[in-house]
């Protein structure tokens, strides 16, 4: 694997971004290079020391933040006390502008992996001027139908897991949207109504990612799996906070506004959003991306495949 050394953060902090949130960040590599920024998936998941390893340390200067809630974070999404209604994308989007400007960033390239993508994408439509290039794994545009897929549709090809992750929900929430159902229960002041949901969901989460139940082993820590569960079943019971008409994806229809920022899709044959065709749609109705496939490689951007592809995509913008 093309994979650079391990390196250490030479600076990090905790960013006041308003509402009571202090936003854990870190910069590695080289001060003088060019920015790079690092999102990370879920939503509710944490930075990883491993994106660090994707970057030329001596060409850019990697920029890499725990999303509100998550990680080093503070408050915790999974504090019950936690206000959710201040962790949305226009919160997220503010959040990287004011991380931008306190870091004097003028522009910088985006990489994002999974929720990560759809973040990415969407603070690149809204702000174009500041994003370079876009490099993105796991790819995802966050509309109701790929919710809908992977909390339903799934469930035919994993009928066991899903007759278990329907078991937990009231009988009458079964035929909604599922991700709001959990996000009730995970909301509920019984602490074992929201432990039992969390674990009911990351248990979901672990089967359509075909590995045997209970086998990823962040899950089977008790405050990661909480805030995970929570802040995902917020996000996904909410149209992701992306507005009205999300069905078919506002991020997708605006592919478009990306027509002057080079992009790179990194995608496994695999991954169960691909059953939509969302990358290929994206891919298309953006002009200057380039669409990388790797074969027998699901929605994992730790493959070796998927990580040289990453790797490649970086150093060729390196100089850009």
């Amino acid at each position: 694997m093309a994979l650079y050394p391990e390196i250490e953060p030479y600076d990090h902090g905790m960013l006041d971004v308003g509402d009571g949130n202090r936003v854990y960040w870190e910069t590695c590599g080289n001060p003088r290079g060019k920015p790079a920024l690092v999102l990370h998936g879920g939503p509710g998941s944490r930075s990883n020391p491993w994106f660090r390893r994707l970057f030329d340390p001596a060409a850019y200067r990697v920029v890499l933040l725990d999303q509100r809630g998550c990680g080093r974070s503070t408050p915790p999404a999974s504090a019950y006390d936690t206000d959710m209604s201040v962790n949305t994308t226009a919160h997220l989007m503010a959040d990287l502008e004011l991380l931008r400007r306190h870091l004097g960033i003028e522009r910088w390239l985006v990489w994002g992996v999974s929720w990560g993508s759809v973040l990415g994408l969407r603070y690149a439509q809204t702000h174009p001027g500041v994003v370079s290039e876009l490099v993105l794994t796991g790819v995802a545009t966050g509309s109701n139908a790929e919710v809908a897929l992977m909390t339903k549709g799934l469930g035919q090809l994993f009928p066991e897991a899903f007759e278990r992750f329907l078991a937990e929900l009231p009988e009458a929430a079964r035929a909604g949207n599922l991700a709001a159902a959990y996000n009730r229960l995970i909301e509920s002041p019984d602490p074992r109504v929201r432990a039992r949901a969390a674990r009911a969901w990351t248990d979901w989460e672990t089967a359509i990612a075909a590995a045997p139940p209970r086998s990823v082993p962040r899950y089977e820590d008790p405050v990661f799996r909480m805030g995970f569960a929570r802040t995902v079943t917020h996000y996904w019971g909410n149209d992701h906070f992306l507005g009205e008409g999300n069905e078919e994806g506002v991020v997708l229809r605006g592919a478009p506004l990306l027509k002057d920022i080079p992009g790179t899709l990194v995608q496994g044959s695999l991954d169960p959003g691909n059953l939509l065709g969302v990358v290929w749609r994206l891919h298309h109705a953006w002009p200057g991306s380039e669409l990388i496939v790797i074969d027998d490689v699901g929605h994992n951007a730790g493959a070796p495949d998927m990580a040289d592809a990453l790797v490649a995509a970086t150093d060729r913008y390196a100089g850009r």
